[in-house]
């Protein structure tokens, strides 16, 4: 029954317009337009070895926090949950099966995103196993955030305000301006980000070769447990 749900979710989400466009295309063109014209100062080296890593962030950010909070929300609002919750499959099951879709979507853009990087010249560096799990913390902590919002704001305010939080995370997270570019106070501030973390620990280890990031995981491992654990007791199914 969670397998058949995950294809369904997943296939929901492709043949949506909409979300197509913020967890495909958006990344995309960033990636191309700002690797390929001189915009932003990403310091040394070629623009995509910055870029990337941070698109990348961006991309888990886009599938499992804006785009599920999104639908979570209006499902909760047309009564989709309330009637999925009374079937045989369930509410732990339907949350896994959101989680599953959620992955297979991100493995397509990650996979997708990769390609064109290393059309423009990106060279990866570092420890597979590092971006691995950075991206599965990364991936729960948006996740539990995403679910909170869908779970406790009306559809239209969970709307408005996923955009709002991935336009801001977009400028301020340090996925296309690099955190030196921001006074030192914010610095310290946007660095505790999720988003941050997720950006920084890819380029980290992605751009510059570095070990384990453990600081940026510590932070994701937190974001997550206290996204995932507040999603738990607040999320209302109606």
């Amino acid at each position: 029954m969670i397998a058949a749900q995950a294809a369904l979710e997943t296939k929901m989400l492709l043949r949506n317009g909409e979300q197509l466009l913020l967890t495909v295309v958006i990344p995309t063109l960033l990636l191309v337009l700002f690797s390929s014209v001189d915009i932003v100062d990403t310091g040394a080296g070629e623009a995509v070895d910055f870029l990337a890593p941070g698109i990348l962030a961006l991309a888990v950010m886009s599938t499992a926090f804006t785009g599920q909070a999104i639908a979570t929300g209006f499902e909760r609002r047309y009564g989709v949950l309330k009637r999925l919750a009374a079937s045989p499959l369930p509410r732990w099951g339907l949350m896994t099966a959101k989680t599953l879709s959620v992955l297979v979507t991100e493995i397509l853009q990650i996979v997708l995103l990769t390609v064109i990087a290393f059309a423009l010249g990106w060279d990866p560096q570092g420890n597979p196993l590092a971006v691995l799990l950075l991206l599965i913390l990364g991936t729960a902590a948006f996740s539990g955030l995403g679910l909170l919002m869908a779970g406790t704001l009306r559809a239209e305010a969970t709307l408005a305000a996923a955009n709002l939080v991935f336009l801001l995370f977009l400028v301020g997270g340090g996925v296309m301006v690099p955190m030196d570019k921001f006074p030192s106070g914010a610095q310290d501030v946007l660095g505790l980000l999720p988003i941050s973390a997720l950006s920084d620990g890819l380029r980290d280890v992605l751009q510059h070769g570095a070990g384990m990031p453990w600081g940026d995981l510590g932070i994701l491992a937190v974001w997550a447990v206290v996204g995932l654990a507040a999603a738990g007791k607040f999320f209302r199914w109606e």
